[in-house]
């Protein structure tokens, strides 16, 4: 077989990748045409008046969140993470053995160091 007998044999087998790829492009490119072409062009006062939560706005919606707010979230998807590492530990545990409840123990403890510090520098409070 020569190289480029191997080449088309090797295309021809991911082709269905590929096919699938480009359908689901496709799929969303023709999504957003269709829905851009058939949207009502006249939108009423009501559509483009603010709301929020039910009452009109007293403040500009565009003022910052406080830095606090992303500190927190970052804290939570970290901790969401830890969790996460937990549960197929707890499943293998027994297969482990010692060498995987140190290596756990030291993941955790990492952690609490970080929780610690975290809390010391008032990361957790919500002002």
């Amino acid at each position: 077989m020569s190289g480029v007998d191997l080449l088309v044999e090797y295309l021809a087998r991911y082709s269905s990748i590929l096919i699938f790829i480009l359908l689901a492009f496709g799929f969303g490119v023709v999504t957003l045409l269709l829905s851009y072409l058939v949207q009502p062009k006249y939108p009423e006062p009501e559509k483009l008046s603010p709301y929020e939560c039910g009452s009109e706005p007293f403040s500009d919606s565009r003022i910052p969140f406080p830095v606090r707010y992303y500190v927190i979230a970052m804290l939570f998807v970290i901790f969401d993470i830890e969790v996460i590492f937990l549960y197929p530990w707890a499943v293998t545990f027994k297969q482990l053995g010692l060498i995987g409840f140190i290596e756990m123990m030291i993941f955790i403890g990492l952690f609490v160091v970080a929780y610690v510090y975290a809390w010391r520098k008032g990361a957790l409070e919500w002002d």
